[in-house]
């Protein structure tokens, strides 16, 4: 055997202590005393906190009303999709309501959670990073640029394109049915943009509420990461305010707009989209939605983020000022998102907030019924130790195998 030759190798674990398994541990032996103490302390703890919990919830302030349902008929409801029913719905202060008063829509039975409706979506289109592509022969041989921090939604990155050439096969698939109308593109594309939450509520103020300048806010409701990362609006998008709204002209080819946008302040705007003669944008499928904002509009950007439960909540507004009790609060509502298709029902919701949140018994319900079943553990196990101890250790328990 040459004597430069390497020792065989061998799979046998290096003798040390971790290797090895001869690491020290400590083994708790579990005697009743001390097993009976320790529920007596969780229970201790988890009762009171249980209680303050649901003192904390039971202190939020909330009203709601059901304004539309499939079954269920009142002012408000609708038929159609997009009929636009006017209604007024009005809240009778029982309470008083501190500052920093919440306004939600709920929403029953709609499965936003749905494995076919979350990924149908395509956040490159949404967020402007649009995947660049040359194509270097006929048919199907392209070159193709996307940012790293959206590969990761085309896992199987496929250079074949349908629909935009901006837009890859699996982005169109996900998209699919509602990716394209005809020749029209839609963008942003799939279920959850097309299902949009687009009925528009107002705050009616009444005279002391006017004269006291309280107002619902609009602004600020959504993630500040989803604004500054997610959502943008196309890269060729460019806006201009008017001095002179006379004098607002939608000249070609400078200016894609048909006519000027006028928003609520009566300011004037003219802007431009690329590839508007083939493109069906927010705003045109929208009309609440501002042509300035397109997809950073907040109450999109909150729809956009889905909800993990076929019951849930979104925020529509806010007001920083709260009311008193026997106050009245008033809003418009113009109804225009059907429920009757998949038997839901929406509801106008406003509310003050704790911190943990709004009106919510659940946690403090866990913690007293954690907390009373290591009590009742324990008053047990306290019961069984004094009327019948057991010996720690005693042999006579131990059963041998009978040879």
């Amino acid at each position: 055997m040459n004597a430069e030759q390497s020792p065989p190798q061998s799979k046998m674990p290096l003798d040390t202590a971790v290797r090895q398994q001869r690491m020290k541990a400590w083994t708790p032996i579990l005697h009743p005393v001390w097993v009976i103490v320790t529920l007596l302390a969780i229970g201790a703890a988890f009762v009171p906190l249980g209680l303050r919990f649901r003192a904390i919830s039971d202190a939020v302030v909330e009203y709601k009303i059901k304004y539309d349902a499939h079954d269920i008929n009142t002012d408000c409801s609708i038929a159609v999709a997009n009929e636009g029913i006017p209604c007024n719905l009005t809240f009778t202060i029982e309470e008083d309501m501190d500052e920093g008063v919440m306004v939600y829509y709920e929403i029953e039975n709609f499965h936003q959670n749905h494995r076919e409706y979350e990924t149908s979506r395509d956040d490159a289109q949404q967020s402007s990073y649009v995947l660049r592509c040359t194509v270097l022969s006929v048919p199907y041989t392209v070159s193709c640029v996307m940012p790293v921090i959206f590969q990761h939604s085309y896992s199987s990155f496929d250079t074949k394109l349908l629909g935009s050439p901006d837009q890859t096969k699996l982005a169109s698939e996900f998209c699919d049915p509602l990716n394209k109308l005809g020749n029209i593109t839609l963008n942003p594309c799939g279920l959850i943009a097309n299902t949009f939450f687009n009925d528009v509520i107002t705050f009616v103020p009444n005279t002391e509420q006017t004269d006291a300048q309280i107002q619902m806010t609009e602004s600020g409701i959504a993630w500040t990461s989803d604004l500054e990362y997610k959502f943008r609006q196309p890269d060729e998008f460019k806006s201009e305010k008017c001095d002179d709204c006379n004098d607002c002209m939608c000249e070609s080819p400078d200016w894609s707009c048909k006519e000027k946008y006028v928003d609520s302040d009566g300011e004037c705007f003219r802007y431009f989209y690329p590839n508007d003669d083939t493109t069906q944008y927010l705003h045109e499928t929208y009309d609440m939605i501002s042509p300035i904002a397109g997809v950073t509009d907040e109450h999109f950007v909150v729809w956009m983020r889905i909800a993990s439960h076929p019951h849930f909540r979104k925020l529509y507004g806010y007001f920083e000022n709260g009311f008193k009790a026997g106050d009245t609060v008033t809003f418009h509502i113009d109804n225009r998102w059907i429920v009757n298709n998949f038997k839901g029902s929406k509801s106008l919701v406003i509310t003050t907030t704790s911190a943990f949140g709004g009106k919510s018994g659940e946690l403090g319900g866990c913690f007293i019924g954690v907390g009373g079943i290591c009590l009742l553990a324990a008053l047990f196990f306290a019961l069984k130790h004094f009327i019948k101890p057991r010996k720690l250790a005693d042999e006579k328990y131990l059963k041998y195998k009978v040879e």
